[in-house]
């Protein structure tokens, strides 16, 4: 697997509803500071998905003690508890959550709706972060080039976001675009920005809702994360800066998966997981007729090693919003993968045994 990809083409750049009249406008055009006047004192995300948020960031920031900057910065930078930044500036809009963020040695208030224009000198940084509050950026790929301005060569910028807003202040093309189109979105504000290689993106969706989440039990999914990062141009070749992990829990390495794997027509269990497999009847379709069984057994865990990171392979190479269950087919003493949209997906044919 390819750890870095290059930018966007340059077709894509042309088509791109970015170029829309309009593809910048808010519902609410008022002041933004009037807005963020009001503390918010919440967390943006469940537990699980601000878990992986920090997980996130401890895997990419491989600097040593690093310079960072936090964009549209509020009460929680989401840093991981190892982490020793030299230096920790938080930009935002409301005073009261920057002086509470504990995480921050300095802040600023700054409005990058009405100046994209950050107000540091060249190659400051060795970090710059922004966490869900991109869809808010009226001036992105003006931000996105201060941004690799203010990184010292080499540096990361790590942008993070899930499917969650406040729509009356997100712009236009945010609102209008699937969550897999804000992926390329944003892989498009870095192209544009023409600061930046070594680009990467991060899945992480479809698990399941903590335990004390308000919508736990409504069958509901966690939060989705979804980052795009990259490398400020001009730095030197890097082979530290690692993919980010999957965080699933302890699991079984390849060779116990695939000793499984050979007894699965025995255990009726998945050898990622060890979760009974359950009956699933093959949908009866004479026009895609893809196998003669009657049925199969496929692991419905949500918690699955091989369902989580599914989503985020199967991004990688391009089927974005699509991961994959293991099945077993007991006629040919078979495991494989069977492609998922959502965690309903293949529900409906369980048979109850």
């Amino acid at each position: 697997m390819e750890k870095w990809r290059s930018g966007i083409d340059q077709r894509a750049i042309e088509l791109s509803p970015v170029n829309l009249p309009g593809a910048f406008a808010r519902i609410d055009e008022s002041d933004d500071r009037v807005f963020s006047a009001r503390d918010r004192f919440v967390d943006h995300l469940d537990t699980t998905a601000l878990d992986t948020v920090k997980r996130l960031i401890a895997d990419l920031v491989v600097e040593d003690q690093p310079a960072v900057l936090d964009l549209m910065a509020g009460w929680d930078s989401h840093l991981p508890a190892a982490m020793r930044p030299s230096l920790m500036v938080g930009l935002g809009l409301n005073e009261n959550e920057l002086a509470q963020n504990n995480a921050l040695t300095e802040y600023l208030l700054h409005d990058l709706n009405a100046d994209p224009n950050l107000p540091f000198p060249d190659s400051t940084f060795d970090v710059v972060l922004n966490t869900v509050s991109v869809d808010y950026m009226v001036h992105p790929v003006a931000v996105f080039a201060e941004a690799g301005r203010v990184l010292k060569p080499g540096g990361l910028f790590l942008v993070i976001f899930s499917n969650r807003m406040f729509p009356e202040k997100a712009v236009r093309v945010w609102r209008d675009s699937s969550e897999d189109e804000r992926v390329l979105l944003v892989e498009e504000f870095f192209a544009r920005s023409a600061c930046f290689d070594r680009v990467g993106t991060f899945t992480s969706m479809g698990r399941p809702r903590p335990e004390d989440d308000r919508y736990a039990g409504t069958g509901l999914p966690g939060d989705p994360v979804y980052a795009v990062y990259a490398e400020r141009s001009g730095g030197p070749a890097r082979a530290t800066r690692p993919e980010p992990r999957f965080f699933c829990g302890e699991g079984p390495d390849r060779q116990r998966v695939e000793e499984r794997k050979g007894r699965v027509r025995e255990t009726l269990a998945c050898p990622h997981c060890g979760e009974k497999l359950k009956k699933w009847a093959v949908p009866d379709n004479p026009f895609v007729q893809t196998w003669d069984n009657e049925y199969m057994y496929i692991c419905f865990n949500d918690t699955c090693p091989y369902y989580v990171r599914g989503w985020d392979f199967m991004s990688r190479k391009g089927n974005r919003g699509i991961s994959y269950r293991l099945m077993y087919n007991p006629e040919k003493d078979r495991c494989m993968p069977i492609p998922v949209p959502t965690h309903r997906a293949l529900r409906d044919g369980i048979i109850e045994e």
